[in-house]
């Protein structure tokens, strides 16, 4: 559950995994610099496949690895900075603080965050809440505005 106090968004039936990186990357268009967005779901409901294609949304053409171990990722796509985290491994939110995380958010750069619960209390507040759920072979995908980002890229889906 997040964190934080969201306002209505948009939902989306997705049924492929071709159909997920489709969906990432028409939100990739709508992102800004200093986006934080928070992934939220089960194990194996498409977070990472969702991030994979906002990241290639955004230009990034090369190997977008989950960063499951490593717990953030960091490429360049055209000129932006994204950093990609799978939380899922911290042991405690205090961890964050020994990987140096407040310098990978800033207003520059899009922050995508699987399991931001694993981080509660550290974590910055996000600007977009994406919640995905499975049933039956078809993903929900569900999103949540929180500040005035969050609307814009809303708006623009």
């Amino acid at each position: 559950m997040s964190q934080v106090a969201e306002q209505p968004g948009v939902q989306r039936e997705i049924h492929t995994e071709a159909a997920m990186l489709t969906f990432g990357d028409m939100l990739a268009k709508a992102l800004m610099p200093g986006s934080v967005v928070y992934l939220e779901g089960d194990l194996g409901v498409g977070k990472t496949t969702l991030c994979r294609g906002i990241i290639a949304g955004l230009g990034f053409s090369g190997k977008v690895r989950s960063p499951t171990y490593t717990l953030v990722e960091p490429y360049e796509a055209n000129g932006q900075r994204v950093f990609h985290f799978d939380l899922y491994r911290l042991g405690d939110p205090e961890e964050l603080e020994y990987m140096g995380y407040r310098d990978y958010f800033d207003a520059t750069g899009i922050c995508l965050v699987e399991w931001p619960e694993r981080g509660k209390g550290r974590l910055p507040m996000p600007d977009l809440v994406v919640r995905i759920t499975a049933d039956a072979g078809t993903r929900s995908v569900g999103l949540s505005a929180n500040g005035s980002k969050g609307n814009i890229v809303i708006n623009q889906l």
